[in-house]
Formats: structure tokens, sequence, C-alpha cells
């Protein structure tokens, strides 16, 4: 096996701190992704995809990330990074590892994905190119379905600038008077239409190779609103049109305890979110200076937030492509399958009274969890339904099966987190709905937020109230459920029924419990139980040297924590991380981390699993939950962590998960100690699969 590097653009050269820039490291995650876009062995329309999630992902971090750097350096902040950088340096060292990167994101969609797509019998057209035919119906198109919704806007010295909605595409118009001279309009592309115009199946391109039903062709809204601009300026010349797109600052901040009402406070917040500051003007590469200007001084950003760009902006709306009737150019589909135990069993309490059942998703369906919701709501047995929610998704059977219960008698509580970023008003119109139907809604603890994925089941069985409990990885949302790996816990054990029992207590009432019998809770002891189980490998090592530990997580940025890991690298123990995005700790550095080895999987599933294994001289720990080794997971939020303890799905994720991921030589790459990950290569070897479900999940 070996490593080849990417094909991307070097990484910048990072200093030699004993921690990663976290900033940087999140923008190689999203170069990792782009990686998977220009990857050939990818089906094309899953390359396109993958660019489309890089584009929203770098507009989350504009939006998140960037936004809060700026705030910094606007606060007079000082405080150097872990790596020790001033925010003004990180906000200078975020623009040069972008800039090559999003050439090459550009070189990637005009000179290959297009042309590829044209070639499968999908044609993205410029308006330019379109044909006599074509010419006609998009003109009728326009004046049918695009005209009555546009509103052009005026800038001039009788009306102000017009407010710039966050990450909406628009157009800078420039209009010739004969009395006034030189005018300026914008136009905004409307959101509710879609970005690329589907033409009629008879004007698509004609293909002898591909049946009519399988080609496509479309054009691009913002270039048929600035071709057909004369109708929304009557008598007027309109000379230039120039496409531009803003993205501002959307990390809205709570204060909690001065709110009375915390749902409306929200809902306030939410509507500050399309005021906050801009971040990044995207403009097209056409633009000339004055225009430039023009925006910039309106928009009040300076030459570092313009970026200029090469062809169409707002590369996430290429996820149309990705819903097309092309499964030749997709990934083979996958039906999820259902533990053997839930097959054969009556009812699923009986299924968990009889074991333990381990859920991988998507591998597994989520019907059973689906499944473990609606029996409670329909069991005249069922006492009491308790639940977390964090992103459950629009049209959530979860959330209707809570409600339904409810009207059957049953008493129903559910903790919303309605700080959940980017989901608050889902959550905000499902809270409102679960209140209507009466369930007692309960909107978590001031100043933390509520990630943990719990729910419990309280049900009158012949021998007394027994517990059933749900713990996961993931999110109570059947739709992600299909495209993230998760694992999730079902389970009628007493000791973790019992801390679920507890846990929600600290979640709807008052509680100063500092020790759970089974579960690892943040911000009670997860961070101390973690760092002790680091000590105990380390002591355990040092008596019978086999020490191991290998995480899997999404972020591994806390300090503490990874100067604990260097510290059991130091003492001999062997470790592996599989962290698929920000990773701050440098491995492989001799003398601080020479035992340390760190890889990130990407592929068609979001790895999005926390698995924490610990050797512990040979009676094994494993630990899985909802918490990455983050200081937000650690201390400002409500996470858990919960104990594998049946050897059967102990040896399975031990031996089957944790190995197969380790091996992975088609999806895997390694953190190198200069910060560049490098793609592992099977170089003659069986190729391995992590995502391949005939090696993870046994029978398939």
């Amino acid at each position: 096996m070996t490593v080849q590097s990417s094909s991307l653009p070097d990484a910048p050269p990072v200093s030699e701190s004993r921690y990663f820039n976290r900033e940087l490291s999140l923008i190689e995650f999203n170069r990792r992704v782009l990686e998977e876009a220009m990857d050939p062995r990818n089906p094309l329309l899953e390359r396109v995809k993958f660019l489309a999630i890089f584009a929203s992902n770098l507009d989350e971090f504009f939006m998140i990330r960037v936004s809060g750097i700026k705030q910094q350096i606007r606060a007079g902040v000082q405080k150097r990074s872990p790596d020790g950088q001033t925010p003004a340096e990180q906000l200078s060292a975020i623009r040069r590892a972008l800039i090559p990167i999003l050439e090459q994101e550009r070189d990637l969609l005009l000179n290959e994905l297009l042309p590829a797509l044209h070639e499968h019998g999908i044609s993205v057209l410029n308006t330019v190119a379109l044909n006599e035919a074509q010419r006609a119906w998009v003109a009728d198109y326009f004046r049918r379905q695009i005209f009555p919704v546009l509103t052009p806007l005026a800038f001039d010295s009788s009306r102000p600038f017009p407010f710039i909605s966050n990450l909406s595409l628009n157009l800078a118009v420039v209009i010739r008077d004969q009395a006034k001279g030189e005018l300026f309009a914008r136009i905004k592309v409307p959101e509710v239409l879609p970005r690329l115009i589907p033409l009629p199946p008879e004007l698509s391109p004609p293909r002898d190779d591909i049946p009519a039903a399988r080609r496509y062709c479309f054009v691009w809204l913002e270039q048929v609103i600035a071709d057909h601009l004369e109708r929304l300026f009557p008598g007027m010349n309109v000379v230039e049109v120039y496409p531009f797109r803003v993205t501002r600052n959307a990390d809205v901040e709570i204060e909690e305890d001065e709110a009375d009402d915390l749902l409306a406070t929200i809902e306030q917040g939410l509507r500050q979110r399309r005021f906050g500051e801009v971040v990044r003007l995207a403009v097209d590469d056409g633009m000339p200076d004055r225009i430039c200007q023009l925006l910039a001084a309106n928009l009040k950003v300076g030459p570092e937030d313009i970026y200029t760009v090469r062809g169409p902006l707002g590369l996430s709306d290429l996820m149309q492509l990705t819903r097309l009737d092309r499964p030749d150019l997709k990934d083979p589909p996958y039906v999820p399958r259902l533990p053997a135990v839930l097959k054969n069993a009556p009812n699923i309490f009986e299924a968990i009274r009889k074991q333990d059942i381990l859920l991988h998703h998507p591998y597994h369906s989520f019907a059973p969890v689906i499944d473990f919701i609606q029996a409670a709501a329909e069991d005249p047995n069922v006492l009491a339904i308790k639940q977390t929610l964090y992103r459950v998704g629009r049209n959530s059977p979860i959330v209707q099966a809570l409600m339904h219960a409810r009207e059957q008698g049953k008493q129903v509580t559910v903790v919303v987190e309605l700080k959940a970023r980017f989901d608050e008003e889902n959550n905000i119109t499902w809270a409102r709905a679960m209140e209507r139907a009466g369930v007692h809604v309960v909107y978590g603890l001031v100043g933390l937020k509520v990630h943990a994925k719990l729910a419990m089941v309280v049900r009158q069985e012949s021998d007394g109230i027994q517990c059933y409990v749900h713990l996961g990885t993931g999110n109570y949302n059947a739709v992600t459920a299909r495209v993230y790996t998760d694992l999730g816990l079902l389970t009628c054990r007493p000791e973790i029924a019992d801390d679920v029992v507890d846990l929600f207590n600290y979640l709807t009432a008052y509680s100063r419990q500092k020790e759970y019998r089974t579960l690892l809770v943040a911000p009670v002891n997860l961070r101390r139980r973690i760092t002790e189980l680091i000590e105990e490998e380390i002591a355990l090592h040092r008596m019978h040297g086999n020490g191991r530990l290998i995480f899997k997580m999404n972020a591994l940025v806390d300090r503490n924590i990874i100067d604990a890991l260097y510290n059991a690298s130091q003492a001999g123990v062997q470790i592996d991380l599989i962290v698929r995005g920000m990773c701050s700790l440098r491995p492989q550095v001799p003398g601080l981390s020479d035992n340390i080895r760190v890889r990130s999987i990407i592929g068609p599933y979001l790895e999005h699993s926390r698995i924490y294994y610990f050797h512990h001289g040979g009676k094994p720990k494993i630990y899985l939950g909802s918490a990455d080794l983050m200081e937000r997971n650690l201390d400002r939020r409500v996470e858990e962590l919960f104990p594998l303890t049946d050897p059967a799905l102990a040896s399975y994720v031990a031996d089957s998960l944790l190995t197969t991921y380790l091996n992975d030589n088609l999806r895997a790459r390694e953190l190198l100690p200069d910060g560049r990950y490098e793609r592992v290569m099977p170089d003659g070897h069986e190729v391995i699969d992590s995502q391949d479900p005939r090696r993870i999940i046994p029978g398939c």
C-alpha cells in the first residue's frame, strides 16, 4: 500500500507548532471533497455532487468561520491561534490557501465536468450557444415564468443601494440614458425558480446513442435574464450586465440568559441573519473595476473580501443535476438491510429484550428507529416516551409518531434544540406543532446546545417497569440516515437505561450529578473521563506493552485532548485516528507524535459516526456517541458517549469496522507532518473500500 500526493496545489506551508490551524485544516477537508469531484473513478454525476458539496461547504465556511475571525479583528482581538497566528494573519492565510483551490474548481467545472456531461447527453448551455428554436422557447419561458417575478431596483441619488441578501445571486446592470447618463440597477435572480432551466426534450441536442428520455438540456437562469433586460428597462440602453453573489455573517449570537422567550429570541435572530455583515463578494471575472468598486463601497468590503470567479457563481445549485434519472452516471443504489434479530421477532421490544441491537446506517435501514417510536405510540403498555431532537428534517416520521403517541394518551417529553445552526426555523416549526399536540417540549439548557442523541420508551410489563432506549451517533433524520454513516444502539440494559433516565432529568429539571454509571456526559464528566481513559492506557501500556487507541470522529481540535494523545504517543502507545474533517493534531513528528497516524475517509457517504476504542490491557473499552473532540462539544454542549458491553457487538466494531477503516486504500488519505494529505493507493494489493457494505455488514 502506498500514498499518492494530491493533484491539487500543495497546501501552504505551516509553522512548526504543536498544532495545525483549525481554519486551514477545514480548508484541507474541503480540498479533499474537491478531489472526489476530480476523481475519474467516481461516476460523473457523483463528481458533480461532490463539486456542489464543495461549494456549499465553502459558503458555510465563510458564513461561520471567516465571519468569526472578522469579528475578532473588528473587536481588536490579538489573541493568537494555537499555531501562533493573529486573527488578521489567519484571514490572510485563508485567502492564500483558497485562491489556487478555487482556480482548480473552475478548471474542473469548465474543462472537464461540463464537457463530460455534454458527451453523456446532459447539456448545460450558455445562452450564446442556443440555436433559433431554443432561443424562441427561452424567450417565451422568460415572458411567462421569469419576467413577472423580477423586480429591478435602481440606485441613484434619490434611491439607496438595495439590500443584498445572503447567498443571493444578483445582476449588476449598467444602463445609459440620454438625459441622465450612466445609471445602475440591481436585479436579484429569483430563488423560487430553478437555477438551471430545463428545455423540452425535443430541443435537446440530438444523439443517436442516447434515448430521448435520457437526454437533458439546461440553460443558466441568470443568463436568460441578462439576455432579456430590455423588457425590464423599456426605452433604455442596457450596456453592461455582470453577475455577483454575496455571503454574509450567519453566526447569530443568542443571549439566552437575557431572553424571556427563547423561541421568540431565536426567531428574531433568524431575521437578523439576513442582515449580517458581508464577508465575501464573488464577482464575474469580466466585471470592470468601477462596478466592482461601486459594489465594494456599498457592501462595505475590502479587496481581501472580493473573489473574482470564472464561469457561473453559486455552484451549490449544481446539486439540481444529481436528481436526474441517469442511474448509469451514479453510484449503484444500495438497499439497506434489517438485522436478522428484527426480521424474526414479533415486535421490536421483544427483540431488544432478547439482545442489544446495533444499527449501522445507511447499510442498515433507519426503519427500526422509526418503528421504535411508532410501536411505542401504539402499544397500550407504553407509559411514556422521552427524546432529544437536533436535526430531524422537514417531513419527519419521528415527530409525527411522537405527536401520535400523545394523542394515544402517552406522556411524551421532547428536548428540542432550537439553536441547531441552519435548522432553527425547521425546529421551531416542529416544536410548535408538538406543543399544539400536547407534547411537553423543552428547549434545552441555557448556554448549552443539546447535541446528545437519545430516545427512551417506558413500558409496563408483567415483571414491572421496563425502559428501552436508543442511543446514536447521528440525528433522528430519516433523510440523512440514507447518506450519513452512523451507529445506533437499541438496548434495555438497566445500567444504561438508568443513566438515560438521569440524563433526561438533567435536561428537563435541575441536577448537579457528577457521575453516571456507564455514560460519559458533556459537560459533566466526558472530558475528564476521556482524559482518564487515555492516562489508563498509558499506565497499562507500561505494564503490558500493548497500548492501543483508535478514535474515529468528525473533528479533533481540543488542545488538552491532543496533548494527552501526544503524551500517550511518547509513552509508546500506538494511536490511529480516523478524522473526517478538521484535525489540529500534528502526526508522526519525532519525539512528539511518532506513534500517531491520522487518516481521513471521504466517500459517497458522509462519515459521521464517532467511535472511541481503548485496548485497555486486552479488555477493550469501546464508546460510541455524539461527541467530537472539540472544546465546544466537551464544554458547551450536552453530549453523550455510551459503551458497547455486548462482546459480539464490541468485536464487530473493533474487528470489522475499525480494521476496515484502517486498511482502506480507496477512499483514505493520510495526514502528513507538514499538514498535507496524501491519498492511500492499493499499489497492487487488494482494493479495500470501507464504504462497501459487503465488507462491513455480515451477510451482504
